[in-house]
């Protein structure tokens, strides 16, 4: 289930994405790891990493759509394998993942320009090996769109000139492109939004510093009377606003492969020292309690894989008329990253002091897997995105086409001509429990269903009151338990398409019974909460099936893990 650098070989990938990503592999290979901490610890910029991309085409043949390929028959915006690029990206480290990642979020308004020139510079751009970047933030507004001090002035030339400070704007360094969001000073309200393409090379860009102590360089810079020409105008309007948003529905998905990839390289150290190193007589993994911790961490890796796999594939299958993918992108950025620190710390608590030690992943991984849920907005924001879905999740179900799984080499043109950002209260979805029906027999699947449906009463009898509804508090506390019910659809639906082993699938669920009737403890203790919808809370709380076979063929799934990965010195 894990990825696994001494056994890759993504062979459900066209031939070129397969030289790419296992030529990837072998460049973090060659380096080995002692360079690879080296260059975290003294914070060395990853040049080396970003020549070897250049060379091979890496960004180039990934992230460049067909129509703006010319003739490279290889070149698309293909999720399924900039979802596998991601994950390894992380593997290694989250600095080497964010190079690419703000290069996906400058693109965004590129692609989804009309701007032909731009295009064709952007796509010159990444064959000469440059990265972009992505300038929405400020440091006194963050990524709040409604609030910019980018301002641009009108020029008698029909263009602008541009001045404002952006905050927190990765490869701001070096990009050879920044897609800048601004505001006209001559137009109010939302239709003086503009999008513009700058060159951090420019004399009138001026990069301030780096803003974290980290390898990635997280810049601050400042526009001086930057003049903004007509052709470098992307997008202008409400069409900027809709293009900055569009770009986060696209480019913020690969938060959770980066989870993954560094859950994945920090358990294959974490389970083979705890199993190789013997306390009171007897190897770590004798204790009941390390058993459990790590077969937890276990099942929510996997877990958190078959939820993104799956999502790949919505993201893939989306048109005008099927939007369900804007659901399960907060999904991805919330739900997945949080599990991941979750399976960090639940391997933590097994490794203890080594889990700090320097020559290790895993004090990098314990670090980096915290800041996967706070790009983009925290969970609190993304929670309170996803409950816009809630009621026609839970209770309008449509008839949509059955998605396949999409390994296809196809270009996902869609995702840049997403249209207007609003509506999301109208998307409709098909039926939640026809995925549940399926494993109707799993005990724990079957368990859990009971808690979904009970959730789908309480709202029908005790539904948030207008005044819960302004408490933002007591909305997250439902919000919680709602995502665990899509989390679980898409898990299932992944488990039937690769055909997971049913005990692993069963110990994937005791922990969603769990964590269910965490969530509802949690709704029964809130200060907001009416006496009715308490006791529903305490009426659906849970305990798992147990069952000792199960666990016993989940653990060794676990141990199969010892040794079975240690990056090359």
């Amino acid at each position: 289930m894990l990825f696994n650098p001494n056994t890759y070989d993504p062979a459900h990938l066209d031939p070129e994405s397969r030289r790419l990503l296992r030529a990837l592999v072998a460049f973090f290979e060659e380096r080995g790891k002692n360079t690879l901490i080296k260059n975290y610890i003294d914070r060395t910029w990853y040049d080396d990493f970003l020549a070897f991309s250049a060379k091979q085409g890496l960004f180039a043949t990934f992230l460049t759509p067909s129509a703006n390929g010319g003739s490279n028959p290889d070149k698309r915006w293909d999720t399924a394998r900039n979802a596998a690029l991601s994950e390894i990206l992380g593997f290694y480290g989250l600095d080497y993942w964010y190079t690419w990642q703000v290069t996906v979020l400058g693109l965004g308004p590129v692609w989804q320009s009309a701007n032909t020139a731009v295009k064709e510079k952007a796509a010159a751009l990444l064959d000469d090996g440059h990265v972009m970047a992505f300038a929405l933030s400020e440091r006194s507004h963050g990524a709040d769109i409604y609030a910019t001090d980018m301002i641009l002035t009108p020029t008698a030339d029909g263009g602008f000139t541009a001045s404002g400070t952006k905050y927190y704007i990765g490869n701001g360094n070096v990009a050879g492109l920044v897609s800048v969001f601004g505001r006209r000073a001559d137009v109010e309200g939302p239709d003086g939004y503009v999008f513009f393409a700058a060159d951090s090379r420019h004399e009138n860009y001026h990069l301030i510093k780096n803003v974290v102590n980290k390898q990635m360089y997280v810049s601050t810079f400042e526009l001086k009377d930057y003049p903004v020409r007509e052709q470098d105008v992307l997008h202008t309007g409400r069409a900027a606003f809709d293009a900055a948003l569009n770009t986060v529905n696209v480019g913020k998905f690969n938060l959770c492969t980066a989870a993954i990839g560094i859950c994945e390289h920090a358990m294959y150290e974490a389970v083979t020292h705890a199993h190789q190193r013997m306390l009171y007589g007897k190897p770590v993994t004798a204790f009941p309690h390390v058993r459990r911790e790590l077969t937890d961490a276990y099942a929510r890796l996997v877990a958190m894989k078959l939820f993104s796999d799956r999502a790949v594939d919505y993201f893939r299958s989306a048109g005008p008329d099927d939007r369900r993918y804007l659901l399960f992108n907060p999904m991805t950025k919330m739900k997945v990253t949080t599990e991941g620190e979750k399976v960090v710390d639940l391997m933590w608590d097994v490794i203890a002091a080594k889990g700090f030690e320097a020559d290790t992943y895993f004090d990098k991984a314990a670090m980096d897997v915290r800041g996967l849920p706070k790009l983009e907005g925290t969970v609190h924001v993304n929670l309170a995105l996803i409950l816009k879905f809630m009621p026609n999740y839970l209770f309008k179900p449509a008839q949509y086409a059955p998605v396949p799984t999409r390994h296809d080499a196809a270009d996902d043109e869609f995702l840049f001509r997403q249209g207007p950002a609003r509506g999301l209260g109208a998307i409709q979805f098909h039926d939640w429990r026809t995925a549940y029906d399926t494993y109707a027999s799993v005990a724990n699947v079957a368990r859990f269903r009971e808690q979904a449906d009970g959730f789908c009463a309480l709202l029908r009898a005790h539904a948030p009151s207008e005044e819960q509804q302004k408490d933002l508090d007591f909305l997250l506390a439902v919000g919680h338990l709602f995502a665990l019910i899509v989390y679980g659809q898409l898990i299932l639906e992944q488990a039937e398409l690769t055909g997971l082993d049913e005990p692993l699938l069963d110990e994937i669920f005791a922990i969603l019974v769990r964590d269910f009737s965490a969530y509802a403890t949690e709704l029964h203790g809130k200060a907001a909460t009416t006496t009715e919808q308490a006791d529903w809370a305490l009426a659906h709380i849970r305990r798992p099936v147990a069952d000792e076979a199960r666990d016993a063929a989940v653990w060794q799934q676990v141990l199969a893990l010892v040794g079975a990965y240690e990056m090359r010195p």
